[in-house]
C-alpha cells in the first residue's frame, strides 16, 4: 500500500493506494457511520460493511441530483445521524460526488471518507475535494470543495468492473499523462495491454501515478484558481458530449481530448506528432475518438460551461506531452476550431 496526502483549507486528506475494503473499520476508527452505496455495490460487497447502517441511492448519472441528497438527508436524519458520524461512500463517482455532497451540508459538514471502486474513481473523482451534483441535465453546476478524511483505492474491487467502466477510467489515466507527465505516457503507450488487462503491478502504478498528479496539482490549487484547471483537458467538450449524447464521462472525455488536441496543433500549439500520439493511443486502448451527428447541440451545451468567463471558456491545450497551457477562447472561435472534429 503507498499513502499520500492533501492538506487543503477544508482539511487533511489521506489517499491509500493498495487498501482494502476489508480494513474499512480501521479508518471509522470506533466513531458512528453511515455507509452511503449504491444497489449494485450492496449486492456485491454488504458482507464488507454490513456493521454500519447503509443507504443505498440508484445508478447511473440520472440519479446525481439534489432530489436524491433530499432523500439521503431525511434517511440520515431518521438514522439520528450527527455531527460525530462519518459518511463513508462506497462506489464510483456518482456515489463519491453524492457522499461528499451531503457530508459537506448535514449539519454544516462532517466528517466523510470513500472507498473508491471504480479505476475513474480511484484516479479522480474520489480525490481532490470536488463534491457537488447536477442541475437540470448540467454536470455538477451546484457543489462544494471539501476534503474526504480518507480514500481507500482497492484493487481488487476493479475485477468486478464491465469492460466499459474499466475504460472510462483508462481516460483519465491518459488525461494525467498528457497533462503532467511524459515519461506516464511512454509507460501507456508500451504497457496499454497489460493495464488493460488488470496486470496488479501495472495498474496500482497507473492509479498511484494519476493520484500523485491530482494530489499534486490540488495541493498547489485547492479550489480551482489557476493551475487545477490543467485537470478539466477533454472536459470541456467532454461535459457537453455528456450534457448532449448520455455518453459515458470517460469516453465522452476521450473524444474532448482528442479534439482539443486538435485545436491545439491548429492554433500553433502541438505538433501533428503529438496530435496523433494522443489520438493513437486512446485509439488502442478501445476508447472513442471522434463524435458526429450532435455538433449544434454540442456547441449550444459548451456555452453553459461553468468555465465560460463571459463570451470566452477557458480551453485546457497540449503544448506537448505532458505540459498544456490555459486559454480562453470565443463562442465564435470555438465553432470555428472544432469544425470536423465534432
Amino acid at each position: 500500500m503507498k499513502t499520500l496526502h492533501i492538506q487543503g483549507k477544508t482539511g487533511k486528506s489521506t489517499l491509500l493506494v493498495g487498501e482494502r475494503l476489508q480494513k474499512l473499520e480501521h479508518y471509522i476508527a470506533g466513531r458512528p457511520a453511515v455507509i452511503i452505496t449504491d444497489h449494485h455495490l450492496l449486492d456485491l460487497y454488504e458482507k464488507d460493511f454490513s456493521c454500519y447502517p447503509v443507504v443505498t441511492i440508484g445508478c447511473g448519472e440520472t440519479i446525481k441530483t439534489l432530489d436524491t441528497v433530499n432523500s439521503i438527508y431525511r434517511q440520515l436524519v431518521d438514522l439520528e445521524a450527527d455531527r460525530s458520524t462519518v459518511i463513508v461512500g462506497i462506489g464510483g463517482g456518482i456515489v463519491c460526488d453524492i457522499t461528499g455532497f451531503v457530508a459537506s451540508t448535514y449539519m454544516r459538514g462532517v466528517s466523510f471518507g470513500f472507498v473508491a471502486s471504480t479505476l475513474l474513481a480511484q484516479v479522480d473523482a474520489s480525490v481532490g475535494g470536488k463534491n457537488g451534483v447536477n442541475f437540470d441535465g448540467f454536470k455538477n453546476m451546484v457543489g462544494v470543495f471539501s476534503q474526504p478524511e480518507f480514500v481507500i483505492c482497492d484493487m481488487n474491487l476493479l475485477h468486478t468492473l464491465s469492460k466499459r467502466d474499466l475504460l472510462c477510467g483508462f481516460a483519465e489515466i491518459v488525461k494525467h499523462a498528457v497533462i503532467a507527465d511524459a515519461e506516464m505516457f511512454v509507460y501507456l503507450e508500451r504497457h496499454w495491454p497489460q493495464a488493460l488487462a488488470l496486470d496488479s503491478n501495472v495498474i496500482e502504478k497507473l492509479v498511484y501515478d494519476s493520484v500523485v498528479i491530482k494530489a499534486g496539482v490540488v495541493n498547489r490549487d485547492e479550489t480551482e484558481k489557476g493551475e487545477r484547471r490543467i485537470l478539466n483537458f477533454g472536459h470541456t467538450i467532454g461535459h457537453a458530449i455528456e450534457k448532449t449524447t448520455g455518453a459515458p464521462h470517460g469516453e465522452a472525455v476521450s473524444i474532448g481530448m482528442v479534439a482539443a488536441a486538435a485545436i491545439a496543433h491548429r492554433c500553433g500549439l502541438l505538433s501533428e506528432k503529438d496530435a496523433a500520439r494522443i489520438k493513437d493511443l486512446l485509439t488502442r486502448m478501445n476508447l472513442p475518438t471522434r463524435l458526429s451527428g450532435h455538433r449544434e447541440a454540442i456547441l449550444s451545451a459548451m456555452r453553459k460551461d461553468k468555465k465560460r468567463e463571459g463570451d470566452d471558456i477557458l480551453f485546457v491545450l497540449p503544448e506537448g506531452i505532458g505540459k498544456t497551457v490555459i486559454r480562453p477562447v470565443s463562442l465564435s472561435q470555438i465553432g470555428q476550431l472544432t469544425d470536423g472534429l465534432i
